[in-house]
């Protein structure tokens, strides 16, 4: 009985050590994948995060097949835009990043976007750094098959809108709304806050 009772603690020791040791990691690698990102020499991703441009990124993640959340929600970004001054806009860099780039083409999704306001970016980038945006600002997307449909299936995907500092830094984010007010409020305060 005292040899199992001594295995017994050899195993719970050795476990819970791994397991510290594992949490331990979870921070660095979660770093490492926001350098690679980053860092990454894709053109767009380069061009997203250039630290040249001063404007606060909103971003919005969707996709241009989406039947009614995303075409509400660049509504309302577009709504929230028309209430600021020129000066204020310049400020801004508003950008569609589409979810779907497997049907979505970059100028698919420019003019997207630009239905809306003519100042919202459209991007599409391909999967893999689309899947590295997504889940360095935690946006949940998976694709549902819809058989009996032309569309052939659609995304279900969360609705935020990120603010961002040039370099990719997360500043707030405001969830689906059905009103512009509070990505306005978001807008005055990050722009308060920024020291614009």
């Amino acid at each position: 009985m005292s040899k199992n009772w001594s295995l017994f603690c050899v195993v719970i020791f050795a476990l819970g050590f791994g397991l510290k040791s594992y949490w331990d990691t979870q921070p660095t690698q979660q770093h490492s994948t926001s350098e690679t990102l980053v860092s990454t020499e894709h053109p767009l991703i380069k061009h997203l995060f250039d630290t040249h441009d001063p404007r606060i990124r909103v971003v919005y993640f969707g996709f241009t097949r989406c039947p009614d959340v995303c075409p509400t929600s660049l509504a309302m970004l577009s709504g929230a835009l028309h209430h600021f001054n020129e000066p204020t806009l310049q400020q801004l860099r508003p950008i569609f990043i589409s979810l779907d780039p497997e049907r979505d083409t970059p100028q698919d999704t420019k003019t997207y976007a630009a239905y809306f306001h003519p100042q919202i970016e459209g991007m599409a980038l391909p999967f893999d750094l689309t899947r590295l945006l997504a889940e360095r600002y935690g946006v949940i997307f998976q694709k549902t098959n819809l058989p009996n449909s032309e569309l052939k299936y659609t995304l279900d995907h969360s609705s935020y809108f990120y603010f961002l500092k040039p370099d990719g830094t997360l500043i707030t984010q405001v969830p689906h709304t059905n009103t512009p007010a509070p990505i306005v409020a978001a807008i005055k305060e990050v722009i308060t806050t920024e020291g614009k």
